[in-house]
Formats: structure tokens, C-alpha cells, sequence
């Protein structure tokens, strides 16, 4: 009887946990998130510490490896050959749902936990874009999503993907080449903002490369003429990169870094090497560009008599907007409201804004309406390589002040505090309610599929870079 009553009890709370409401999971999701707050602070603030740039994110990416492994994720580490990327896995079949989770700072913008510019180490890197926040909420998502699934809420498999170098290199490409994002049928991503909106926003595609020139030394005021200046082609070349700019679209983009000029004033130099990115709304469109800015070094070698090299770096492709995605998101940023500050906050980011001579108009803690898709009018990111091959939902959420430079010392001073951790904990919500409407809706999976299918280039996808893991050099 005992038995009996005890199997007809298991049967019963079965029944009843798979027929939970997909509300019921939502509110349970936010709940775990909001208990593990003091967790999640503590993680993303010790990414925060460590700041570590393209490659070199080895404490970073212990930090949430170590999270993934303490709730039951299998981790796999070295993906695509990179020592900084990994994957953690919880769940069996379908739906299989990633989530992106990046966790490199910039270079050189080391910045205190406090209002007005002061480095915490000089020269040192600091999180100028908020990939501290970024990985750590898109784990707390993932983690809040395996409750679910352990508990039999919800059914499929969930696959956080700890993704380095986004700032420079782009390694993203390199794990989209090694085919590990092919098992999913859908993709989640979000990068920290200064508004909270879903992603209709395409972005730049964009390549990389560096030009070296070659020479020959000679004494600059004994023999100059025995020389051929590297530094002369380099300068002629950006030169004709500067005059170039005037016969573009309004949407393209031109940048270099010099790298290497010369030793010392005295000597003709017979090296220089600078690096190039070049960016417009669509492949195509950089390919253009990118033939045109070869043609211009080969033209510098020849009117300095030097010999030239180019060698790419890297390349991505603009993202794939996926508005049937963004329109399952927008209900959750809007179930979930704005994020509110205290005048603390409100203060501390219009100190921000009055330091760097912006409008001091604070924080915007509320959800922008679904906005038409429109050509892309800022950054790039290779989040467009995966939206390329696996459907891509995307969103940002507020976690620095309104209107305030990005890249800079003044989105790290907010990054690391309670304006950051307030946008990471908003994001973790509503990236994993998201995710919730797809494992309990078969038809809304299919319809994210059909709205990739239906946008997505009849050019086969060809990832731009060299072959071997990515380097810096």
C-alpha cells in the first residue's frame, strides 16, 4: 500500500512539475538569480580585478569555468585550440540552446571604482565595454536554465560558450570555423549598454590586417640617398588611406595603428608595420575596400623603392538580425520594467558625464520600444560569424551612464559597482525568460529558424581568417 500510495504521489508531483506554468518558471528563474546576486557580484567583480586583455584571460576564464563546474556543467576547455575558450554543457536533446559569454578588458584604460579618471594600475587594462558583466550574467542565465531543466520544468540542453578576445582578434571566427556552435538550434547574446533595448540592429562587418614595408638603412644626413625609407611608404601609404576617405559611403569606417617606425631619428629606416581595420555594413561592401587599401601599399612601395608584405589578422561578418527572436525578447525587457537607481547612482554617473563635458542626464534604466532593423551605425562585433550559421537573439541592457564614451575610463568606473551589477542581474532575467519561451514552444524555435532562413545570404559562409588558432601577431 505504502508503495502504492508513494508511486501514485511521484506520478502526481511529475505531472505537476512538467505542467508548470511557463510564468511559474519565469518568476522561479528571476528568484534564483536574484539569490545568487552576492555570488554573481562577486564574480564579475573579480574579472573586473583581473582585466585581462585578447588571449591572456586565464584567471577570467578559471573564474567562470570553476561557476560552471560547481552547478554540474560538463566543461570543455581548448576550444578551436584556444587556450582561453571553453564550453559548459547541461541537459540532453532538444532544444539545444547557447548562450555567448565574453570576458576581455581593453587596453590601457585601467580606471578606480570612483567618479573621475584615475587609474588603479597605470597602463594597465580595464573592462571599457563591460565583458566582466557579460560573461558573468549570460552564466547566471545558463545556470538559472539548468535549475529548470534538473527540476523537469523545462526539457533540452543548455551550452554556455566562454568566448575570449572579442576587443582585437575576434575568436569568436575561430570557434565558428571549428563547428561548435552547428549543434544548436538557436543562440542567446547581450552586451552591456547604456539603455536597455532588444537587438534590431545589425552591425559592421570589418577586416584586419597589417601592411610591413621594407628598406634599406642608411646614415639620414651622411648618405640619405643610399636609403629607401620603410617610414616613407608607411606615411604615403596612409596618406593615400586619409585621401581615400573623401570617395567612401558615409557607412564605411577606416582606422590604422602605426606599430613600428623607425628606432632613431638619425638612421633611415628600413622597417615599418601598422595595422589597419576597415568596416562597412557588409561583406561585400569590405571587400571593396579591402582590395583598394591593398592597391594603395603596393603603390607606396613602388614610389619609395621599398618592398611591402600584407598578412591578415582577421575578419567578420556583419550580424544577422533575427527580429522574430527580438520580438520574443522585447516581451520579456518589457515584463520585466526598467531598472531603477538610487540618486547615489544617479550622482555618481553624472559626475561621470560632467568629467568627460557630456549632458549630465544620468541613467537610462528604461526599455526603448522595438525599434526598426537599420543599417548599422555603430561598432562591430563577432557575434555576426555566429548569427551567420545559428540563429541569434540579441539584447543590451543598461550598466553605464546615458550618453558617456564608450572604451574609456568611464564605463569601467561604472562596470565594476552597483550600476554594472544592476544591468548584469537585469540582463541574466531577461536573456534566461527568453530562453525559457523556447524550450517550452516548439513553434517559436521554429519560427527563429525560418525567420535565420529566410535572411540569411544565398553566399556560403567563409570565415575570414588564416589558418591555425588565432595569434596577435
Amino acid at each position: 500500500m505504502k508503495k502504492l500510495i508513494y508511486g501514485l504521489f511521484s506520478f502526481f508531483t511529475l505531472i505537476s512539475v512538467q505542467g508548470q506554468s511557463l510564468k511559474s518558471i519565469k518568476n522561479n528563474l528571476q528568484s534564483s538569480i536574484d539569490g545568487k546576486k552576492e555570488k554573481l557580484t562577486k564574480i564579475s567583480d573579480a574579472i573586473w580585478d583581473a582585466a585581462e586583455t585578447s588571449l591572456e584571460e586565464f584567471t577570467s576564464s578559471k573564474i567562470l569555468k570553476d561557476y560552471a563546474r560547481e552547478n554540474d556543467f560538463e566543461v570543455i576547455e581548448n576550444v578551436a585550440d584556444i587556450p582561453t575558450a571553453f564550453m559548459a554543457k547541461y541537459g540532453s536533446g532538444k532544444p539545444v540552446i547557447g548562450i555567448l559569454g565574453e570576458f576581455d578588458a581593453n587596453a590601457g584604460i585601467s580606471q578606480k571604482r570612483k567618479p573621475i579618471k584615475e587609474a588603479r594600475v597605470p597602463g594597465a587594462a580595464g573592462h571599457g565595454c563591460g565583458h566582466n558583466l557579460f560573461g558573468t550574467a549570460s552564466l547566471a542565465a545558463a545556470v538559472a536554465i539548468k535549475e529548470q531543466i534538473k527540476k523537469g520544468t523545462l526539457k533540452g540542453t543548455v551550452i554556455f560558450y566562454g568566448t575570449p578576445a572579442e576587443e582585437t582578434i575576434f575568436a569568436k571566427v575561430w570557434m565558428v570555423r571549428a563547428g561548435v556552435f552547428d549543434q544548436l538550434d538557436v543562440c542567446m547574446d547581450w552586451h552591456p549598454g547604456d539603455n536597455i533595448i532588444s537587438g534590431t540592429e545589425t552591425s559592421k562587418a570589418l577586416v584586419d590586417f597589417r601592411v610591413m614595408f621594407y628598406g634599406d638603412t642608411s646614415h639620414a644626413s651622411a648618405d640619405p640617398w643610399n636609403g629607401k625609407s620603410a617610414v616613407d611608404a608607411m606615411e604615403l601609404y596612409t596618406s593615400g588611406l586619409n585621401y581615400y576617405r573623401e570617395h567612401i559611403l558615409p557607412t564605411s569606417r577606416i582606422h590604422y595603428q602605426i606599430e613600428k617606425a623607425g628606432d632613431v631619428v638619425n638612421v633611415v629606416p628600413d622597417y615599418a608595420k601598422i595595422w589597419t581595420r576597415i568596416r562597412e555594413n557588409s561583406v561585400e561592401k569590405v571587400d571593396v575596400m579591402y582590395e583598394r587599401a591593398l592597391n594603395i601599399a603596393k603603390g607606396a612601395a613602388l614610389m619609395t623603392g621599398t618592398k611591402y608584405e600584407t598578412k591578415l589578422i582577421s575578419g567578420i561578418y556583419e550580424i544577422l538580425v533575427n527580429r522574430t527572436g527580438a520580438e520574443a525578447m522585447q516581451k520579456n525587457l518589457e515584463s520585466l520594467g526598467e531598472i531603477m537607481y538610487t540618486k547615489d547612482e544617479i550622482n555618481y554617473a553624472n559626475k561621470i558625464l560632467k568629467e568627460t563635458g557630456k549632458p549630465q542626464i544620468g541613467l537610462n534604466g528604461k526599455v526603448t520600444p522595438l525599434q526598426e532593423t537599420l543599417p548599422a551605425q555603430g561598432g562591430s562585433t563577432d557575434v555576426g560569424d555566429v548569427s551567420q550559421v545559428v540563429p541569434t537573439i540579441r539584447m543590451s541592457a543598461t550598466v553605464a551612464s546615458d550618453g558617456g564614451p564608450w572604451h574609456s575610463w568611464a564605463v569601467v568606473a561604472c562596470t565594476g559597482m552597483s550600476i554594472g551589477h544592476k544591468g548584469m542581474i537585469y540582463a541574466a532575467k531577461a536573456l534566461s525568460m527568453t530562453m525559457a519561451d523556447l524550450y517550452k514552444d516548439p513553434k517559436l524555435v521554429e519560427a527563429v529558424k525560418n525567420d535565420y532562413r529566410k535572411n540569411k545570404s544565398s553566399k556560403p559562409y567563409k570565415p575570414r581568417i588564416l589558418p591555425g588558432p588565432p595569434s596577435l601577431e
